[in-house]
């Protein structure tokens, strides 16, 4: 039973914790909070967790095994480390951390510690994209890959509205690439590995950070096409092209349906049934790799790639972060 701590009080980390316990792995145990206050308003719904307004003090405490980290992303790889270096096992929200470098420092820490780092990414880890994984064969030789996650934020008119909300504001690590993006182009990497080479655009807010954009990677004899926002909304599906056949995947950060057209025969429904929360998955994954000891896993490669990729894009288009400064 990995005794569990959070930090983070919003719908996400709710979220996860009833992912969490729902795989009977789980018990929460400690709740982090800036506010004390906040924390205990946050914790009162479940048993018997204590609540804190010290990163160290929970850090340090002896009532947890692992944390989960919820915060923006900015704070997410100086929390993560922090944890780490205290010998507790980190599940950290996507993305990782602000860049590469912030990424392979993680990695360091965590081996050095012997303890297990875990980036929070559903999308490759539900029934559906295995399914999708399982059939890529059926398509023959692969030539067109079409990834599309475009998702208009609920905090955008805000932002129109003259406010500066976290999610379009580069001091917190945001925008398109970094919170919607990052879902595709780990599924890609997850599916293909890395690419020979990248191409980026998008397209910057006055703040700095990009609305939204595509990248594209090139791989032998196929490329794969990633278009995200967060100021529009998307409703086609995600299309994997190949010579002798063609894979649907219906809303590609959860992978909620797989339907396979092959040519001159009848479409076929690959779709299996998966939790409806989606975050159980990953939180099944991460806590298998806790009970094995297993620090060095093959999540931590695909982060690393997703990682260096979103960096060389960020610097292609212009986009930087306080954390960029080394």
């Amino acid at each position: 039973m990995i005794r569990l701590g959070v930090i983070g009080t919003n719908w996400i980390t709710d979220r996860f914790i009833s992912a969490a316990l729902s795989t009977g792995e789980y018990q929460l145990n400690a709740v982090y909070s800036r506010s004390l206050e906040t924390a205990a308003l946050f914790a009162k719904k479940y048993d018997s967790v204590e609540c804190f307004d010290s990163l160290e003090g929970m850090a340090k405490s002896d009532v947890i095994d692992a944390v989960y980290i919820a915060s923006p992303n900015s704070f997410h790889a100086p929390q993560a480390m922090q944890f780490i270096q205290y010998g507790k096992h980190v599940i950290g929200e996507k993305p990782l951390a602000s860049n590469i470098i912030e990424v392979q420092d993680l990695i360091a820490e965590a081996q050095e510690n012997n303890v297990v780092l875990f980036e929070a990414m559903k999308a490759v880890y539900t029934p559906n994209f295995f399914a999708m994984q399982k059939a890529l064969p059926k398509l023959g030789k692969l030539r067109k890959v079409y990834l599309s996650y475009c998702q208009y934020s609920s905090r955008y008119q805000k932002y129109l509205d003259g406010e500066n909300p976290n999610t379009f504001n580069p001091a917190f690590s945001n925008g398109s690439l970094m919170d919607i993006g990052i879902y595709p182009l780990s599924t890609a990497i997850a599916l293909f590995g890395e690419p020979n080479s990248m191409t980026a655009q998008g397209t910057l807010l006055d703040s700095g950070v990009d609305a939204h954009g595509t990248l594209v990677l090139h791989y032998q004899d196929f490329d794969v096409t990633i278009a995200h926002s967060k100021v529009s909304d998307g409703v086609i599906p995600s299309e994997l092209q190949g010579e002798q056949g063609t894979l649907l995947v219906d809303f590609v950060s959860e992978c909620h349906g797989v339907k396979l057209h092959r040519r001159d025969e009848p479409v076929l429904d690959l779709t299996v049934e998966q939790d409806e929360n989606a975050m159980r998955y990953e939180a099944e994954v991460f806590a298998q790799l806790v009970a094995n000891k297993t620090v060095d896993h093959q999540g931590l490669i695909r982060s690393q790639i997703v990682s260096a990729i979103i960096t060389q894009a960020r610097e292609i288009i212009g986009v930087r972060f306080p954390a960029d400064v080394i």
